[in-house]
């Protein structure tokens, strides 16, 4: 696969099948990718089976809004959950799914959702306005502690206007909120979850919802296993099965060693194995195996610095930085043509996303001369200081993606060689998630999924979760304004300011792309990825024996 090619015009994408008013608020920007898939086969989809699935982390939470370990947590709770709208992974279209319509005012502060009635959750209760606005309320109380906050920016109240007709109601704008609404995190929920705390539901136990499986049980570390529903017929009309799952039951093993995953997939001990680390993937395809792969929409990897920290603070340092970083051996070395270089800080299958490839430069003497202009000057160590500090950066990040520390350690040395010294510090998830909390770092490198430009704000708004810090009134002030536009065109514009704003101060520095890639084997078909490229619902899956 070679890398993709990007044109350097947004592109609007086409309008969804909803009401007028609805139109406005359609995913819009360069044109995503086409959902990936495994082969298909000349047979018919066999009922019955259990499929294996490896993945890298343990999911940590099985509450669909609880903090978790990011991508193999979502493999598992979108299994288990459905959420009001669907996205298509081939256009980023926004489509019904447990709503059969819904519309919003002319300024983005009200959206009223149809509801299906014929939906029920596990324990046998009905969908109902209820029940959305019970999920989004207990969202919004459990604050800190659940992920779904920063899409519900604004919230204001959810109305039952009657019983398969729901009001969500934001105190100020909120145009992302219909693509939010198609995410894992705001899945919808049975009531008897509310009545168990929202700390207490990490297990999945308390959890009761609508989705194609139910947990059969979680062991921490080890494994969650899922037993198909099947009573399951309410999928959006996107997919090509939209009733009950093929397979019988679904077993997520948490493998943390990517060989090892690797290795456990080419030996037939599991089905499917998420996370093919980027050197493993010729010798997938060498020995003719499935790969399903798609690059990830949202913020691509790269440093992302602490405004709060002297060193993040300084904009020459910023800048030196970006400019040292060479991406493309970056990419050719810790990757493979699979992931491609960042042409932006949003990654091309974002709606919104625009080529600023040309903003991103790589110049070794230029990063020096910045520093030196800046009144850096080298010491015998070769390494830069200011008034007696050394210029030397805490990099924080976690290892949810195998090569991230051959990344870093190549960027590590390039730093050095223009006399930036690097210090990386390593963690599990939650403590990254701590040190970012304490402002314990001077950049952190990572990357954040989702197939809308609002992502930027949920990462780089002081009203947001504020990790980064970032004191800047123009990036803010653009942030919140691409919340109020309800025209797509004029959305995207204001998105792309954001990108260029934060490509200018250096607040992010893009490094490359995720790309999303799974291994099966030759007789599993029917794995696909969604808008989001983290693993769809696994309704259409089968195995061939």
């Amino acid at each position: 696969m070679h890398a993709p090619s990007f044109s350097t015009r947004p592109r609007v994408l086409a309008a969804f099948a909803v009401p007028a008013l609805a139109l406005a608020l359609a995913a819009c920007g360069s044109q995503a990718a086409d959902p990936a898939t495994t082969p298909s086969s000349s047979g018919e989809p066999v009922a019955g089976g259990e499929l294996t699935f490896a993945i890298g982390n343990d999911p940590i939470s099985l509450n669909p809004s609880g903090t978790g370990s990011g991508n193999d947590t979502w493999y598992v709770t979108r299994q288990l959950v459905d959420s009001l709208l669907w996205q298509d992974p081939a256009d980023g279209t926004l489509h019904p799914w447990l709503a059969t319509g819904w519309t919003a005012n002319a300024d983005a502060t009200s959206f009223t959702f149809t509801l299906r009635d014929d939906v029920t959750f596990s324990d046998g209760t009905p969908l109902t306005a209820q029940s959305v606005k019970s999920t989004f309320d207990d969202a919004i109380a459990a604050g800190a502690l659940s992920q779904a906050a920063p899409l519900l920016a604004g919230y204001d109240q959810s109305v039952a206007v009657d019983e398969h007709t729901v009001e969500v109601r934001f105190s100020r704008p909120n145009a992302a909120f219909p693509q939010a609404a198609s995410s894992v995190t705001l899945g919808i929920l049975g009531e008897a979850t509310f009545a168990v705390p929202f700390a207490d539901r990490a297990s999945g136990e308390a959890v009761v919802a609508s989705g194609p499986f139910v947990l059969d049980h979680y062991a921490k570390d080890v494994e969650t296993v899922l037993t198909a529903r099947e009573d399951y017929a309410w999928g959006p009309d996107g997919r090509e099965n939209t009733g009950a799952a093929h397979l019988e039951g679904v077993t997520f093993q948490v493998l943390p060693e990517a060989g090892v995953r690797t290795g456990s997939l080419t030996s037939e001990q599991v089905d499917v194995a998420g996370g093919i680390a980027p050197s493993d993937v010729p010798g997938v395809r060498d020995a003719g195996l499935g790969l399903v792969t798609r690059a990830n929409p949202g913020i691509v990897f790269g440093l992302s610095f602490n405004g709060a920290s002297t060193l993040g603070a300084d904009p020459a340092v910023r800048e030196a930085v970006s400019l040292a970083i060479d991406r493309d051996v970056v990419r050719d070395t810790a990757l493979t043509e699979d992931f491609a270089v960042a042409t932006s800080v949003l990654s091309h299958t974002t709606p919104g996303a625009v080529d600023l490839s040309e903003d991103i430069t790589t110049d070794a003497d230029a990063a020096v001369e910045v520093l030196e202009d800046a009144g850096w000057a080298r010491e015998g160590d070769g390494l830069f200081a200011k008034d007696g500090a050394p210029l030397e950066l805490e990099v924080v990040w976690i290892s949810n993606f195998g090569p991230n520390q051959t990344s870093l350690e190549l960027i590590q040395q390039q730093l050095k060689d223009v006399g930036i010294g690097v210090n990386l510090w390593s963690g599990t998830v939650p403590e990254f998630t701590e040190r970012l909390k304490a402002g314990q770092f001077d950049a952190a490198w990572g990357n954040l999924s989702r197939a809308d430009g609002d992502v930027l704000r949920t990462q780089y708004s002081s009203a947001a979760t504020n990790y980064y810090r970032v004191d800047d009134p123009e990036l803010e002030a653009l942030l919140q304004e691409q919340l109020t536009v309800a025209d797509p065109a004029a959305r995207t514009e204001v998105v792309a300011q954001v990108q260029e704003r934060l490509l200018a101060t250096h607040a992010q520095v893009p490094v490359h792309e995720l790309t999303t890639v799974v291994g099966t084997l030759t007789d599993v078909h029917g794995v696909e990825l969604g808008a989001d490229s983290r693993l769809d619902q696994l309704t259409s899956a089968w195995l061939d024996r």
